[in-house]
């Protein structure tokens, strides 16, 4: 029964927070603070995400003195430059930036500043879509991408526009072969009310800040506002999840065809993924797929998209 990554890799998954912000530019508590925050919430690793912009003299926080042997932190920024389509500023969360990283230049566009990015090294996460209006277009646009931010906990609360999942959703059926990061985007304006309530759990063999940006780009990680996936598993045309006790388990694609089980405490169950094929009218199979588990509370926790050729 083959398992599907990164559930059973080397290592074990550590639980980070990949968006927040400081009083570097618009957080109310210092990056001391915020990293002390973190770190009493149970968290593994974090990064101060400071928007990186003439406004707030292009700010990315040196957090290398701030790690321990059981925390550990990422360098990096929340980048911008013109415009997308609405004539908003791109925000785009760029994980592993040198801390010499040149601001944007006059001319620069969103485009190539998120090139100029990943050549750097990092891990590029479109962030919050849905506040920002994003069209398909504009996803499609930041071709070097790693990733789409498909939760925004902060987004959530302050104007309920918090998911991700219909710009990444369309792009999977475009072909585009991303991976979905859940974050909180904290500002501790009003004290913690945005703060931990997303978050990613990273599998890789040691918490060094290059294995999590590695096991980031390669795509082993999950997303949890609280439950936790522990394994997935395919054996012909079942899918078996094993999950901390849940009420829901569903299995999504790219069309409006869902598969699943629904009780009381789930823990595990295998699902006939051949539900996802019948309907009035289906031309062409989803090639994707991802899983969705959603607890007593209505808290959930997604898998990447799985690519059912690469399993």
């Amino acid at each position: 029964m083959p398992d599907i990554s990164p559930f059973t890799l080397p290592g074990r998954f550590w639980r980070g927070n990949l968006h927040t912000h400081s009083t570097l530019s618009d957080g109310r508590l210092t990056p001391e603070e915020v990293i002390d925050a973190y770190k009493n919430a149970g968290y593994d690793f974090m990064m101060l995400s400071d928007h990186f912009i003439h406004h707030y003299d292009w700010p990315i926080a040196d957090t290398c003195g701030m790690r321990s042997n059981n925390f550990t932190t990422l360098i990096g920024a929340e980048i911008h430059a013109p415009k997308t389509s609405v004539g908003e500023l791109w925000h785009m969360v760029a994980a592993g930036l040198p801390l010499d990283f040149e601001p944007c230049g006059d001319d620069e566009s969103g485009i190539d500043l998120a090139r100029r990015a990943a050549s750097a090294g990092a891990f590029v996460g479109i962030a919050h879509p849905s506040w920002s209006q994003l069209t398909i277009e504009d996803g499609h646009s930041i071709d070097v991408a790693h990733a789409v931010e498909i939760y925004n906990h902060g987004c959530a609360i302050e104007s309920d526009r918090g998911d991700g999942w219909y710009l990444l959703d369309q792009m999977l059926n475009n072909g585009k072969r991303l991976t979905a990061f859940a974050t909180d985007d904290a500002h501790f304006k009003d004290h913690d009310r945005d703060a931990f309530g997303g978050w990613v759990h990273v599998r890789a063999e040691s918490l060094e800040p290059d294995a999590l940006l590695e096991a980031l780009k390669a795509g082993h990680y999950y997303s949890s506002q609280g439950p936790e996936i522990r394994n997935l598993s395919m054996f012909g045309n079942e899918l078996t999840v094993e999950c901390s006790p849940v009420d829901t388990i569903v299995v999504v694609g790219g069309t409006s065809r869902t598969a699943g089980e629904e009780g009381r405490a789930i823990t595990r169950a295998t699902i006939n993924l051949s539900k996802l094929e019948k309907g009035w009218l289906l031309e062409n199979p989803s090639p994707w797929i991802r899983v969705v588990v959603i607890d007593a509370n209505g808290k959930r926790a997604w898998s990447n998209p799985i690519w059912l050729d690469e399993i």
